[in-house]
């Protein structure tokens, strides 16, 4: 017994040993992702509580907390600013671009990632391609189709181009994880008399959730931020997104100095991104992974 005790010990010394090292070649890492976390977290905290002061206190006591919350200055931006109206249209534009960036994306991905035919090799490389096609090369050949479709300076064309660029980014997302399925439930319900959409929509999709959470997740967050589309394709003030309501909101400091409620802008703009990670970053993460099996 006492052998086999002194044997374990001196087994268990070489897997601490590697273990210690593997630790210390990381340590490097952890320090950087910990001082570079703490700089978004500090970040992040001192807009929110700029935005709840006044201009004076944002100028003369940068570094303390407001004596009086205003909480004026969300409104003032929300109406004044007509960032109200601005994160309505974000609403609207981003909502309808995911659905049907996933409506269209999904079937596309399960066909590449399960059916077999002639070419879908390379079809699946057309659509990673498309990832990395710069956005200003299209500027031109986008706003002339508009243009011939009479949707330039609208909510409508926008959504048409938020479409058509995300869904590459989205079908390679989706034909990963549409690959790691198993294909045994595919086979039983195809036993059970289920057509190829009756597959698709009452098995496959199901097991496809974290996926297209996923997905939608990037998609929504990407699409809740972009700026320079929006920029190029919209200029009536009545149909612009959030982002562009926070630059003109920027703009107007020029004259105004409002501060205060440029922080406050700054705020609603992230709050619907921040909230939804915090509320869906595991699942976000697991579908990933999931995804990345194959």
């Amino acid at each position: 017994m006492i052998e086999q005790a002194v044997d374990v010990r001196q087994s268990a010394r070489p897997r601490r040993r590697a273990r210690d090292r593997r630790w210390i070649r990381q340590l490097p890492a952890y320090i950087f992702l910990g001082a570079w976390s703490l700089f978004t977290l500090v970040t992040i905290g001192w807009v929110a509580l700029a935005s709840l002061k006044s201009n004076r206190e944002v100028f003369r006591e940068p570094w303390n907390l407001p004596t009086q919350l205003q909480f004026e200055n969300y409104q003032r931006a929300w109406d004044s600013a007509k960032l109200g109206e601005n994160f309505m249209n974000s609403v609207i534009i981003v909502g309808i671009a995911v659905l049907l960036i996933l409506a269209i994306s999904a079937p596309a991905a399960y066909v590449l990632a399960r059916a077999k035919f002639r070419g879908r090799n390379l079809l699946t490389v057309i659509y990673i391609a498309g990832i990395g096609i710069p956005f200003p090369l299209l500027f031109i050949p986008l706003f002339a189709m508009l243009a011939g479709m009479n949707l330039t300076n609208s909510r409508e064309g926008l959504i048409l181009v938020y479409i058509s660029l995300s869904i590459p980014f989205t079908v390679f997302i989706l034909t990963g994880f549409f690959s790691t399925l198993p294909a045994d439930l595919e086979d039983s319900a195809v036993i059970d008399g289920c057509n190829d959409f009756q597959v698709f929509r009452h098995v496959m999709l199901p097991l496809a959730s974290p996926g297209i959470l996923t997905a939608a997740i990037f998609n929504f967050i990407g699409l809740w931020n972009e700026f320079q589309l929006a920029l190029i394709f919209i200029q009536d003030p009545v149909q612009r997104p959030l982002s562009l309501g926070l630059y003109s909101l920027k703009n107007s400091m020029t004259y105004t100095g409002d501060w205060a409620g440029l922080f406050a802008g700054v705020v609603l703009v992230m709050a619907p991104t921040i909230l939804l990670f915090i509320l869906l970053s595991e699942r976000m993460i697991s579908g990933i992974t999931m995804g990345s099996v194959k």
